[in-house]
């Protein structure tokens, strides 16, 4: 499903994010990206929804060279991918069924359609109680979930998470942990960057640790092995 082939990331400043790095994953697996602070793993995320393109190296999602990518071609890579990031990234001013639909009416899908789609995916991460109120009215964790409800409602083939558990408490990152995993048990690939060493260790998946934006180990059912 996804392929990275001796990619390098050089930002402008001259930082070396990632330094041929090599790897492949499969459909349906679930991995995370662990190593220390500035070790690369945002940037290798944001490479796989072409948020960032490689300075050297080629980056392949289902087939697609996303390098080669012409800049129309990327919104509809997008709407096969779904994100979830640390801080939440609601729209303040939309309500929770708002801001879960809103990437559908932008695509101009049937109003019944967004609705129905929209009140699935938040009965599935237990908000469906809360479709009226505003972000600024729930907790971390309920902002988290309309996230991922967010994330999921086109049922993307990828799921990427940047940090999704980072600003929440150990339990309520849990009951996200515990939609991740469900989600890929219905088939879609998640790949989750984290300091979450609690997690991975309990969750026994594979590990894909960088270090200096290099793969320094790759353990189909791994540990974290770094200290925060």
């Amino acid at each position: 499903m996804i392929q990275l082939n001796n990619v390098t990331k050089i930002y402008p400043n001259g930082a070396k994010a990632l330094v041929d790095v090599n790897l492949r994953i499969s459909k349906g697996e679930f991995v995370f990206l662990v190593g220390p602070s500035g070790a690369g793993k945002s940037t290798l995320v944001r490479l796989l929804f072409r948020e960032e393109v490689p300075t050297r190296g080629q980056v392949t999602l289902n087939g697609r060279n996303l390098v080669r990518m012409r800049e129309r071609e990327v919104p509809l890579l997008r709407r096969t991918i779904g994100v979830i990031f640390q801080d939440f990234k609601l729209l303040p001013n939309k309500t929770v069924i708002e801001n879960t639909g809103f990437a559908l009416e932008v695509l101009g899908v049937p109003a019944k359609e967004v609705q129905a789609r929209t009140r699935s995916v938040l009965d599935m991460v237990g908000l469906s109680h809360k479709t009226r109120a505003f972000p600024g009215e729930l907790s971390g964790g309920e902002q988290q979930r309309v996230c991922v409800a967010r994330a999921i409602i086109n049922n993307p083939a990828l799921l990427v998470a940047d940090e999704p558990t980072g600003n929440l408490d150990p339990e309520t990152a849990w009951e996200i942990m515990d939609l991740l995993y469900n989600i890929n048990k219905r088939g879609t690939t998640v790949i989750m960057a984290t300091h979450a060493k609690d997690i991975v260790n309990q969750m026994k998946k594979r590990v894909i640790a960088i270090e200096k934006g290099r793969i320094a180990r790759d353990e189909e059912k791994g540990a974290y092995g770094y200290e925060l």
